[in-house]
Order: C-alpha cells, then sequence, then structure tokens
C-alpha cells in the first residue's frame, strides 16, 4: 500500500485546497499519473502518482483544505478498497492523544515574560495572524523557535473551522428576489481569488499607501524599438517590447532612491541591496506575479527573454512557487487591457508599485510649438510610512527621464 500525501508546496506556503480529483477510488493508476489537483495560495500543483496500482481510497475530498504532508489517498495493487479503506481510522486518530500531553509539556515551558521574539518569528505571526505567545516554544528557556510557528501554522491550517469562514461571510448578503435568483449562478471562490482578495484588503488595512502620477513622452524609446525589433527578435529568439525597457529604468531608480526598494520588518527598515523585479501577468485564474532576478546584471534582452517565458507558464498554469517569491518592487502594465490610467495596490510586503498604461498621442508643447506626441501616464503607489513624498516624485522621475532618454540606460546615468 502506497500512501498519497500532499508534498512540500515552497516558502510559507503551508496548506492548499483540492482542486479535483482525476481519478476515483477503485480506478486503476499508473507510475506518475496525475491524480489530484491542488491550490495554493500563488499556482495550481497536480500531484503525481508515487507508485502503480489501484485508487483505493481518496481521504480528501474535492474542496478540502489539507497541509503539506496531510494524506490525499492511498494506492494499493489490487482492486479491493473495502479493508484498506478502514485502516487509515487508527493511525488518523491515534496521533491526537498523544499530541495532548506533549503540547501540554511544551506550554509548561513558558518563555520568560519580556522574551524578544526571533525576526523569522515575527514575520510568520505578522503574515499569518497567529500570536507568537499562544505558541509553545521549543526553544532555549521556552522561547519560540522558527519551527514552533511554522507547526502552528500547520496546526491552524488543518483545523476545519477556516474552511467554512469564507462560505459564512458570503452569506450575509441580502438574498435576491426569486426572479433574480433564479438567473444568478454562485461559484465557489478559487484559493487563488481568496488569496487575492484577503492579500489586497491586508495591505489597505496595513499601509499607508498613495499614488502619485507622472507622464512619459514615448517618442525615443517608441524609435528604438521599430529600428531594432527585427534584429532583436532574430538574434535573441523573443520579442523586443517595453517591459525591458521599464525594468531597467527602474532598477536605475531604485538605485537612486533605494527606500522605494525597502520594507518594514517590525520597528525596522530593511535596505535591500538587489534588484528582484516583479512582473504581474493576468491570466484565467487571477493575476500571478513572476520575479525577474538580479536585473541590475541582466541585459534588456535578458530581461525580455525572462518576462516571455514567464508570461507563457503563467498562462499555462506552469510556474514554480519560488517564482514568485522574494520580490523587492513590482511592474503592472494595465495599459495592455487599455487603461489609461490607475491606482494600483501595493504588492506587500513590498514599498512600491510602477504602474504602466496605455500609449495615446496627445498635443504636447514641445519648445513653444504644439505636437503630437506618444505619451503614457506613470502611477507609482507607495508606502508613506516608508517613502516620503520626495522620494516618491523623484523616483517617478528619475524613471522618466530614463525613458524619454533611452541612452541613460546605455550609459547607466
Amino acid at each position: 500500500m502506497t500512501e498519497i500525501r500532499v508534498p512540500t508546496l515552497g516558502e510559507s506556503v503551508t496548506e492548499a485546497t483540492i482542486g479535483r480529483w482525476f481519478k476515483k477510488a477503485g480506478d486503476p493508476v499508473a507510475v506518475d499519473e496525475p491524480l489530484v489537483e491542488l491550490e495554493t495560495d500563488k499556482v495550481t500543483i497536480e500531484v503525481p502518482a508515487p507508485s502503480a496500482g489501484t485508487l483505493s481510497e481518496i481521504i480528501a475530498a474535492d474542496g478540502a483544505t489539507v497541509a503539506v504532508g496531510a494524506l490525499l489517498g492511498q494506492i494499493t495493487d489490487g482492486a479491493g478498497a473495502a479493508k484498506p479503506a478502514a485502516a487509515p481510522a487508527k493511525p488518523a486518530a491515534a496521533p491526537a492523544p498523544a499530541a495532548a500531553p506533549a503540547a501540554a509539556a511544551a506550554a509548561s515551558k513558558a518563555p520568560p515574560a519580556d522574551a524578544p521574539l526571533a525576526p523569522s518569528v515575527r514575520k510568520l505571526s505578522a503574515e499569518t495572524g497567529i500570536d507568537a505567545s499562544t505558541v509553545p516554544g521549543s526553544g532555549k528557556d521556552g522561547r519560540v523557535t522558527k519551527g514552533d510557528m511554522l507547526a502552528a501554522i500547520e496546526r491552524a491550517a488543518s483545523a476545519p473551522t477556516p474552511v467554512n469562514q469564507p462560505a459564512a461571510a458570503v452569506q450575509v448578503r441580502s438574498p435576491s428576489p426569486a426572479d433574480d435568483a433564479a438567473r444568478e449562478e454562485r461559484v465557489k471562490m478559487t484559493r487563488l481569488r481568496q488569496t487575492i482578495a484577503r492579500r489586497l484588503k491586508d495591505v489597505q488595512n496595513t499601509a499607508a499607501m498613495l499614488t502619485t502620477f507622472n507622464e512619459v513622452d514615448m517618442t525615443n524609446v517608441m524609435a528604438l524599438r521599430a529600428h531594432y525589433k527585427d534584429a532583436f527578435e532574430k538574434k535573441h529568439g523573443a520579442k523586443l517590447g517595453f517591459m525591458g525597457f521599464f525594468t531597467k529604468a527602474v532598477v536605475q531608480a531604485l538605485k537612486d532612491i533605494p527606500a522605494v526598494n525597502a520594507e518594514i520588518d517590525g520597528s525596522d527598515l530593511i535596505y535591500k541591496n538587489y534588484y528582484h523585479i516583479g512582473v504581474a501577468v493576468g491570466t484565467d485564474k487571477g493575476l500571478v506575479v513572476p520575479v525577474v532576478r538580479d536585473c541590475d546584471h541582466k541585459s534588456i534582452s535578458d530581461i525580455e527573454k525572462g518576462i516571455a517565458d514567464f508570461g507563457r507558464r503563467a498562462r499555462d498554469g506552469q510556474l514554480k512557487i519560488d517564482e514568485m517569491q522574494g520580490g523587492t518592487f513590482t511592474i503592472t502594465n494595465g495599459g495592455i487591457y487599455g487603461s489609461l490610467m490607475s491606482t494600483p495596490i501595493l504588492n506587500a510586503p513590498q514599498s512600491g508599485i510602477l504602474g504602466m498604461h496605455k500609449i495615446q498621442e496627445r498635443p504636447m508643447v514641445v519648445g513653444g510649438k504644439i505636437e503630437v506626441r506618444p505619451m503614457m501616464y506613470l502611477a507609482l503607489s507607495y508606502d508613506h510610512r516608508v517613502i516620503d513624498g520626495k522620494e516618491a516624485v523623484t523616483f517617478l522621475v528619475r524613471v522618466k527621464e530614463s525613458l524619454e532618454d533611452p541612452a541613460r540606460l546605455v550609459l547607466d546615468l
């Protein structure tokens, strides 16, 4: 008999939701054949069969929330599922009484009242809402360690109560009239959509978010792109878009204004001397933000190829969790959908996000004369707790200057 368990999902990801089973109990399965789809906070993962045989039992049904390592089902060589069906009841129930004395023993090691929390523990507590003071500590003098917090998060993830909370919240809406109700369709939010909703609202509740605007004349960048796009694609096998220029311009500005590349950790500010730029990509299941790492060491061609690869895999649901973590700043382009102006929401815990928009020809005064120029509005949303208004405006002006005179990107000015 082989157990099917939830695999490791990535750093800080401790639970997932069962999307759907591809097989029914009693169906034959082959090695590495996809068995079940798991929806995490960021991506959808298919769990393959660890061995060949018969899917004798499905333990976690569609829609259930499961923690890392949780038992999903079992595979046997035979077709009879009756015997293994009763077996899991004992191991599933057995850990409960055994865990009680262990928890009591751990709880007896109470840390000193004034014991400072480790930064990793504070961060996990802030991200998950679990009060570290309620977690039994296994460290020296009963201090709470990162491992204790992760174990507490896993216990909370496996508890059934939180699963029903979103459904209860939905029920508060007033019932629709009968004629309207008959034409409505109620669909359970995917785990990704629930996470997007929660994270965006958390940012609004936590950060002192503000947006500042500017506009950029895209004449020179568009001319450069038009002149070299064919040669660029022939040499690099990728199309020359605008994201490469914007990413390099952002990195230049982040070097000049390091506060925009910082984040808050408790009462500390963390200044990051590396430039991992998240690029928002829209998919059928929601917005995901893969991260192009070390953009200060990458050429425009490297960035364009990386973004193109991320875009393809994001739409196919093939992104890995670690490819969407660790970003220091985010760029989102609503212009591809026709947006003229917007106020993007921060991608926590980052302190800044740049919104690109539609390029539109407008009459501009140039050298005392009115000329038609391709203009784009830029929007920088930022956390005013970290970034002052002067720094935000200066950052946006630096981006504008680099794009209006692309030679500055080459000369590192």
